[in-house]
């Protein structure tokens, strides 16, 4: 039983979350500073707040799992759950909606433990594309997000005068 892809694949997904990647940064130590209000603060009308982003990234882990399960995907880019409000976000909470991101992780990574690469390379979701293609554009769809989680609080401090 070959793991190789799979077990990258994991160490991939525990560094974007909470480990040590060559890039430093990862989801848990870049929003950790981020007060409630921070949170669900847009620095301009145009970019999305961090909570926005965080329940995104949300979004798509919980597709990809369902997905990965063999459970069908209605999800779009034009879903609702796609982009939620903030006024819909602050009901959730920003400490829950932390803790949903970190749980989604856990999910997956718990999900994969016991695969191997020929689940991943040999199985299709809907014939479409590979399971290792869909759990390779979940990890870049939170780097993606990472990057711009970054420019968001970079531009909250210069709006909010902070250095």
């Amino acid at each position: 039983m070959n793991r190789k892809v799979v077990e990258n694949t994991i160490g991939q997904l525990r560094d974007v979350q909470n480990g040590i990647a060559w890039y430093d940064e990862n989801f848990e130590k870049k929003i950790a500073p981020i007060s409630e209000t921070q949170a669900f603060e847009r620095p301009i009308p145009e970019i999305h707040s961090v909570a926005e982003l965080i329940s995104h990234i949300w979004v798509w882990r919980v597709d990809t799992i369902k997905k990965l399960k063999g459970y069908e995907s209605h999800l779009t880019i034009e879903s609702p759950e796609n982009w939620k409000s903030n006024e819909e976000l602050k009901k959730t909470g920003w400490e829950k909606l932390k803790k949903d991101l970190s749980k989604s992780q856990a999910e997956l990574v718990e999900f994969l433990a016991d695969k191997d690469d020929d689940y991943l390379e040999n199985n299709t979701y809907e014939g479409k594309y590979t399971l290792k293609y869909l759990v390779e554009g979940i990890l870049h769809h939170d780097l993606y997000h990472l990057g711009q989680i970054g420019i968001t609080i970079k531009l909250l401090n210069i709006k909010n005068n902070v250095s």
